[in-house]
């Protein structure tokens, strides 16, 4: 009967070559009348010969602690993208990351091509125009009693310093209101 050969035995193992030579000439192992190894009953030999504790274990998978945020961000990009989320407490598979990476490169890319169209504008340009526009609103809106006030006042028949002052007072009192809402910049 044909057995292995040292580098066979070796691979079936997972000891090297020289090693198995050493076990050979030790006589840890069972050998045919060709010299081949028989490997079933050299396995049961070296486990009744080896020592326990010097023998190589492989190491143990570290896995790396995630930070819970992570786990977070990848579960609301996938559901954002309506595909499937970790479990909570069940922590994220490779793919579920791969796929969430690959989703918010995509994003990325998609919001630069934006910016390179124009699509997009800075939010702090953004702010500077509308607050240009709402000062622009307001100075409309104060100087507008004493425009339309004397025809106002010449259609009802009143004096027109009287109807300036009352529309002034109603139209800054509006604009006071305005003034008091804060728009939530987000």
């Amino acid at each position: 009967m044909q057995g292995m050969s040292e580098r066979q035995y070796a691979a079936h193992v997972g000891l090297s070559r020289g090693a198995v030579q050493k076990a050979k000439t030790a006589e840890r192992l069972v050998l045919y009348p060709d010299g081949s190894i028989n490997a079933a009953a050299s396995d049961a030999r070296r486990a009744e010969t080896t020592d326990p504790s010097k023998t190589r274990k492989p190491p143990e998978p570290t896995l790396k602690p995630v930070p819970e945020a992570a786990v977070t961000s990848v579960g609301e990009t996938l559901r954002e993208e309506g595909l499937p989320a970790p479990v909570a407490g069940g922590g994220t598979t490779f793919l579920q990351a791969k796929t969430a990476n690959e989703v918010l490169k995509a994003q990325e890319r998609r919001i630069r091509l934006q910016k390179l169209k124009g699509e997009l504008i800075e939010r702090a340009r953004a702010l500077a125009l509308v607050f240009r526009l709402a000062r622009e609103v307001r100075d409309a809106w104060v100087n507008w009693p004493a425009r339309s006030a004397a025809l106002m006042a010449a259609d009802l028949g009143v004096e027109p310093a009287a109807m300036q002052k009352v529309l002034e007072t109603h139209v800054r009192a509006h604009l006071d209101e305005l003034a008091e809402v804060r728009p939530d910049f987000r």
